[in-house]
């Protein structure tokens, strides 16, 4: 793989994780694309020493869980469940990251958030609480490390029909597609075709929030 850019996703064998994985792969990219199984994202010495050995040109922190629940009724545990994966493990991840980047002068961290961190829904406090937190962290790792040739930004990919989202009722998800403006919900497809757009075409973007469904 010597002279390949590499792209490391978490939550690599999600709906937009294998998404993300076979469009890089298409575009000749060596791709890691690691699922649970693959490193523990809750252990920050394990996450340290898999970059230092897995140097990578872009990570896209994919991994992410939901457990809607109204804030009255949210135990404590639940709560730290919800932010140590959606916001704990992406910031791990992307520290551990940028000695690698650094000391290629270039490098790209795309963190994948939510609408919910704009619009969150009943019983979504600590899930949008916790994908709210990556935009912040995005904006000031972008003012830290900009000069040193790193980029971090933030996509929104809108609602997706994955794995994740089978939980949600029907009568829901009608609700969500009726606040959508095209009448249609965004792609796995068409969101990994923007992040590799975002990483490949916009070179000079960083600490940007890009919002890729029809929901005003």
């Amino acid at each position: 793989m010597a002279g390949l850019k590499r792209v490391i996703i978490t939550g690599g064998t999600g709906g937009l994780g294998k998404a993300i994985a076979i469009e890089f792969a298409g575009k000749g990219w060596d791709v890691i694309a690691l699922g649970r199984s693959d490193l523990d994202l809750a252990d920050s010495n394990t996450v340290t020493r898999f970059f230092e050995t897995n140097a990578c040109d872009l990570l896209v922190c994919c991994a992410g869980i939901i457990r809607d629940v109204p804030l009255s009724r949210m135990e404590e545990v639940q709560w730290d469940e919800v932010f140590a994966v959606n916001f704990k493990a992406a910031a791990r991840c992307a520290t551990a990251a940028v000695p690698g980047m650094r000391a290629k002068g270039r490098g790209h961290v795309i963190f994948v958030s939510s609408y919910a961190a704009l619009h969150p829904a009943v019983g979504q406090a600590a899930y949008a609480t916790a994908k709210a937190a990556l935009h912040g962290l995005a904006r000031e790792m972008a003012e830290m490390h900009g000069r040193g040739g790193l980029r971090f930004n933030v996509v929104l990919p809108g609602f997706l029909v994955t794995p994740m989202t089978e939980s949600v009722s029907e009568k829901r998800k009608e609700a969500i597609l009726g606040a959508h403006c095209l009448d249609h919900f965004n792609t796995v497809a068409a969101a990994a075709g923007f992040i590799r757009f975002l990483e490949e075409e916009m070179p000079f973007t960083s600490g940007q929030v890009f919002s890729l469904d029809s929901r005003p």
